[in-house]
């Protein structure tokens, strides 16, 4: 039994290795090296050929290795939407986003059970901690790429609350000082580029669409959809019922910046809060048990030592 599963793991993953190895490196069709060379010829001259080639060799080896795997599994309309609502707010907005995502989720999900299975095989060990290991494995690489994925929209959205900020106060010196909404955000895109990239991204993807003719309302709104902040949200429904009403943008932005600078305070004193729970189950695990072998361990080894002598 161990000598089969041991065979069997060695060809999945030798097949494994020979796909890559031929999604890699397999030929192109005419009319790709033709698109790719028109492609190039009709670039720019600030974007050089080199940099062009690499980016399409980067575009062109993603899509070679994701698209298989995508296909294995395809997802429903609802769940494909939610999933890119996800990577959006991650901060990954290129079409293939999904695709490489569930082309990780599948190669982890059949690639880590089969490394645990050759590992146990290698050692062996026995068959019943060998399903085990696997089964674990595969528990892990199932729900790794989504923990990740969490974890970088809960970073991402902190960073913008963070410089939302620092943005409306940059608004409103640019809104005094004479410029438009769409003039106010464009300066505070390009002012916290290097401070806060990530709002400065959303101000500028917001700027950009405001240019190609879509509306201003439903530009925000894209901004408060893209980044999933309900600070933000707020923000963007403000400026609407302002934009409809006619009223002082500068004094609503500022009224609102206040409000928020309010909530990040009470939001770091409920963190302060929460410490002290927080804390409670170290001190108890692994605190607590030291000091008391400290303090009661010298009165026990005494104890001990009179109870033996009678």
């Amino acid at each position: 039994m161990l000598l089969l599963i041991t065979i069997s793991t060695f060809i999945c993953i030798s097949l494994g290795m020979l796909g890559i190895y031929w999604l890699m490196y397999r030929p192109q069709s005419a009319a790709t090296e033709r698109l790719k060379r028109l492609g190039e010829r009709t670039a720019s001259p600030a974007v050089g050929p080199v940099s062009l080639e690499e980016a399409h060799s980067a575009s062109d080896l993603a899509q070679r290795l994701a698209s298989p795997f995508s296909k294995l599994l395809p997802p429903s309309a609802a769940e494909a939407k939610k999933l890119q609502k996800q990577l959006m707010q991650a901060g990954f907005r290129s079409p293939g986003a999904a695709v490489t995502y569930r082309a990780i989720q599948i190669f982890l999900t059949a690639g880590l059970p089969a490394m645990v299975a050759l590992g146990c095989a290698l050692l062996a060990r026995p068959l019943s901690s060998a399903v085990f290991y696997i089964l674990f494995a595969f528990v892990v690489a199932f729900f790794l790429p989504r923990y990740a994925l969490k974890r970088m929209i809960r970073s991402r959205q902190q960073r913008v609350r963070w410089g939302l900020a620092d943005a409306l106060d940059l608004m409103v010196i640019s809104i005094e000082a004479g410029l438009g909404l769409n003039a106010a955000m464009v300066k505070v895109s390009s002012e916290l580029k290097e401070v806060h990239p990530d709002i400065s991204e959303e101000f500028e993807m917001a700027n950009l669409e405001m240019r190609v003719g879509r509306d201003r309302e439903e530009a925000l709104r894209n901004l408060a959809e893209r980044t999933g902040v309900e600070d933000l949200r707020s923000l963007v429904a403000m400026l609407i019922q302002t934009d409809k009403f006619g009223t002082s943008i500068t004094k609503a932005i500022r009224a609102f910046s206040d409000s928020l600078r309010t909530k990040r305070r009470q939001r770091a004193e409920q963190a302060a809060q929460k410490a002290a729970v927080k804390l409670l189950f170290p001190l108890s695990c692994f605190l607590f048990p030291t000091l008391f072998i400290a303090l009661l361990g010298p009165a026990a080894l005494q104890l001990i030592d009179t109870f033996s002598k009678m």
